[in-house]
């Protein structure tokens, strides 16, 4: 009876590897279906079968969910992308984007999580973010100038990566770009030895919140609950 909760323990763990390796496969059928099958032409896709790689997903696996996505298969692709908006508590702007077969049941889920918060309208966000593309990449070349890397690529700005995100013996940069310039950008910095890790449209938050830890860990909560349910694709915050 005392090591019951070490069976409850797997059973979790084995839950969430479900979600995460479900959704990480959601995001290679709708790569495909947005960019092709072949990842050197859609760096979205190949980012997408990179982090599937890494988290174990097998190959038949990715290679079905491009097929699917492409259409290459009977199962025609029924996901459509559905954007929420609204609070997180303690007035945290949050945009949250999902990929789901049945509208009504997401909505109604989503409603239901943001019990703690506040759901707003569509657009009702757009004063706290940007809608932009981001280019999340990393070089071995230490002396390389990401700044002027950005300029010749055209994106509108640069920062960089957090220090857990680079490989040792690189540096990393984030390049913000206008969303028509995404593809071009990516192309330019994969020529010029980048190693493309994300390559997407983003929610950008203009000016980030900074809160105390003591109600921070409400927030994150809240963040974590969205981001566990099987349909909620991306979840963009303010938070700093």
């Amino acid at each position: 009876m005392g090591a019951q909760w070490k069976q409850a323990g797997r059973e979790a763990a084995a839950l969430k590897k479900g979600q995460v390796v479900g959704k990480l496969v959601r995001e290679i059928i709708i790569s495909a279906k947005l960019g092709g099958p072949d990842p050197d032409l859609n760096a979205r896709l190949a980012v997408a079968v990179e982090k599937a790689k890494k988290a174990s997903v097998t190959r038949d696996t990715i290679e079905r969910g491009i097929k699917k996505g492409s259409g290459q298969t009977d199962d025609a692709v029924q996901f459509e992308l559905i954007t929420f908006e609204g609070f997180a508590p303690h007035k945290v702007p949050v945009v949250v984007e999902c990929l789901t077969d049945n509208r009504n049941r997401t909505a109604a889920d989503i409603r239901h999580l943001f019990k703690h918060g506040a759901l707003g309208q569509p657009g009702s966000m757009a004063f706290f973010f940007d809608r932009l593309g981001v280019v999340e990449a990393t070089h071995t070349g230490k002396s390389r100038d990401p700044e002027g890397d950005a300029i010749e690529a055209g994106a509108q700005n640069e920062e960089p990566l957090e220090a857990e995100e680079i490989p040792e013996g690189s540096i990393g940069a984030r390049f913000l770009t206008d969303i028509k310039d995404l593809a071009s950008v990516t192309s330019w910095l994969a020529k010029a030895g980048w190693k493309i890790v994300a390559s997407e449209l983003r929610y950008v938050a203009k000016t980030p919140i900074e809160l105390e830890s003591a109600v921070r860990t409400d927030v994150a909560r809240f963040l974590n609950d969205l981001d566990d349910h099987d349909d909620v694709h991306r979840v963009y915050t303010a938070l700093k």
